[in-house]
């Protein structure tokens, strides 16, 4: 039996998982195109010593792509139009309860998939959500109609003070402050521009 067979998968492993370490935590359902692409292509290159190419070349190879993904995520965090044009953006694909039947096309995606993953979260209609976005990781981000949103602290503790007062407090709660609004009005001034 050839040694090697033994301590190449070893040193293998280890310094690939260095290398995805480093290349930051992301389960796969959360990952972007170009994490994907690098991810399959560290995959099928790190079997490559063990087929005769050598560690180190290869090991190289992988970091160099590491790099790459590395540079690609910082100029995705510097400029915005790149960061759409790689990963792409959030697309609503429900507004106010009705679906959005031009975004549902682009994204390839039937009705039926996107009420599973609506049951998968708890919502048992369409017409209860305000807003759905199918976000660059393929996850579901949405928000409920408020007539539909179950109650939170501060709800209950408004509630209150308005049986023991008669004055219903000014909620801290306001709109500018929902996320959903980038997706689906372009011009969000709520976050700072470097941000995004």
């Amino acid at each position: 039996m050839n040694i090697n067979l033994i301590w190449q998968p070893v040193i293998i492993f280890i310094i690939g998982s260095l290398l995805l370490r480093i290349s930051g935590r992301r389960s796969i359902s959360q990952m972007t195109i170009p994490q994907t692409v690098i991810m399959i292509g560290i995959g099928t290159l790190l079997i490559q010593p063990v087929t005769g190419n050598g560690l180190w070349p290869t090991f190289g190879v992988a970091a160099l792509l590491v790099l790459s993904l590395m540079v690609t995520e910082f100029i995705q965090f510097k400029f915005d139009w790149l960061e759409t044009f790689i990963s792409g953006k959030a697309l609503p694909v429900i507004e106010n309860g009705v679906l959005n039947e031009k975004n549902l096309k682009k994204l390839r995606l039937p009705v039926d998939k996107l009420e599973a993953r609506l049951r998968q979260s708890g919502i048992a209609s369409i017409n209860d959500v305000q807003v759905a976005t199918l976000e660059p990781s393929g996850q579901l981000g949405y928000t409920l109609k408020e007539e539909k949103q179950p109650a939170t602290k501060e709800d209950i503790q408004n509630l209150i003070q308005l049986l023991q007062t008669g004055v219903l407090p000014i909620s801290s709660s306001s709109s500018q402050n929902n996320i959903f609004t980038e997706t689906i009005n372009k011009n969000s001034t709520s976050i700072p521009k470097h941000l995004q």
